[in-house]
This record gives C-alpha cells, sequence and structure tokens, in this order.
C-alpha cells in the first residue's frame, strides 16, 4: 500500500508482520530526494523459521539487526542511513551483552538511541529494536 508521499516496505529477508503493521514506511519529503524510513520494531524472530533464535540475548541481538538491515536493503538502504533507534528490553540484566552486539554493527557514527526496558515482548522476545532512517 502508498499513497501521496509514503512507501510501505516489505521483503521476505527479515520476518512478516505478525499484526496489522508493516515493516517500514517510506515518507518522501518534498524534495523529492531524500526520505525518512520509519522501521517497525524488529525482534529475533528467524524470517524463514517463523521461529524465535535459540542462544540468548547475543544470538537475539544478532538476528534483529540483520532483520533491519534486511528491511533497509529493501527500501534502497544501509544500516549506515540509520539515524535513531529505540532498544527495549525485558532485562536490563540483558544490557552488556546486547550492548556488544549492537556495537559490533554500529561502530562508526552510531545513531542516537533510547534503551527502554520492558515488562514482556511478542513471541517471548528479549529484545526489539526499532529504527529511524535518513537518505
Amino acid at each position: 500500500m502508498s499513497g501521496p508521499g509514503r512507501d510501505v516496505i516489505a521483503t521476505s529477508g527479515a520476518p512478516a508482520a505478525i499484526g496489522p503493521y508493516s515493516q517500514a514506511v517510506r515518507v518522501r519529503l518534498p524534495d523529492g530526494v531524500s526520505g525518512l524510513v520509519f522501521c517497525s520494531g524488529q525482534i529475533g524472530l528467524d524470517p524463514a523459521a517463523g521461529q524465535l533464535v535459540e542462544g540468548g540475548i547475543e544470538a537475539e541481538t544478532a538476528r534483529v539487526l540483520d532483520n533491519l538491515r534486511a528491511v533497509l536493503e529493501a527500501a534502497g538502504m544501509t544500516m549506515a542511513d540509520v539515524v535513531k533507534t529505540t532498544v527495549f528490553l525485558v532485562s536490563m540484566d540483558d544490557f552488556p551483552a546486547m550492548n556488544r552486539v549492537y556495537g559490533s554493527c554500529f561502530r562508526d557514527s552510531p545513531p542516537a538511541r533510547s534503551t527502554i526496558g520492558v515488562a514482556a515482548l511478542p513471541k517471548g522476545a528479549r529484545v526489539e529494536i526499532e529504527a529511524l532512517a535518513h537518505g
């Protein structure tokens, strides 16, 4: 579904939406060149198996970032275009391990970020990350 100034982004390289939302939406700005891509939160679902990956917070975080990468690639962007992320963690005790994996993805010029502790996430996930990209 697309409309004036707005395009829905979808890819089989990331898990399909498990509710009434899009994997991402691009908002075209009036200049016709640049735009913003709002990526819905991704959890550590393997898109082929449809199951949460095993291996703890590190494996989940890596899969989340792979899922975000696939959505961004479908929008013609890369992780370098990400300007803001929001990380949701079920346990703030997982922050150091999540942060190591996250940091390996965003080595140079990392985006702005918020990290929020939550009571629960879909499918029993331990981490969810949403992103905003510009390009």
